[in-house]
């Protein structure tokens, strides 16, 4: 069996009812619409409502719009990487202890303390996380982010100008 072979089984396609050709023939004259009437002279658009105003227009509308510059980094904390117990923090290790999900931007955040050097290398540190690592000895290394200037493009073309 072909594709070009398949057909619907039989009775379940029906030929659309031809309305509105005079009174001689089968749905002709008022073509199933009834008697006078706005409903039998026009189409009237959805949501309309008789001259009221729609409740489209009469519902709150949201405020404020969604920045689409926005760069978003995932957290971790001192304490989470402290826990580890390994002496390299790198990305693939952060991804892999399920600190975050790969193809994400890590910023490390300062909460916790820590007892021994890390040498750290995520896409963004905090005053304090940066502080707090090289008090303990250790070394910080910021990665580039995967975009120059803007994040990716998304949308159409009357976003992201």
């Amino acid at each position: 069996m072909k594709l070009h072979d398949l057909t619907p089984p039989k009775g379940s396609t029906h030929r659309k009812k031809i309305v509105g050709r005079g009174i001689g023939g089968k749905g002709g004259k008022t073509a199933g619409r009834g008697t006078k009437g706005q409903k039998a002279r026009r189409t009237i658009p959805a949501g309309f409502e008789g001259g009221q105003l729609p409740i489209l227009q009469r519902i709150p509308k949201l405020k404020g719009f969604t920045n689409p510059f926005r760069v978003e980094y995932t957290p971790v904390n001192l304490d989470a990487l402290a826990q580890l117990g390994l002496s390299d923090v790198t990305l693939e290790v952060i991804v892999a202890n399920g600190l975050a999900r790969k193809g994400d931007l890590v910023k490390i955040l300062g909460r916790g303390e820590l007892k021994s050097a890390l040498h750290v290398s995520a896409h963004g540190f905090s005053a304090s996380a940066r502080g707090a690592i090289e008090a303990a000895g250790g070394s910080v290394s910021e990665l580039d982010l995967p975009f120059a200037v803007r994040p990716p493009h998304a949308g159409n073309q009357h976003q992201n100008r």
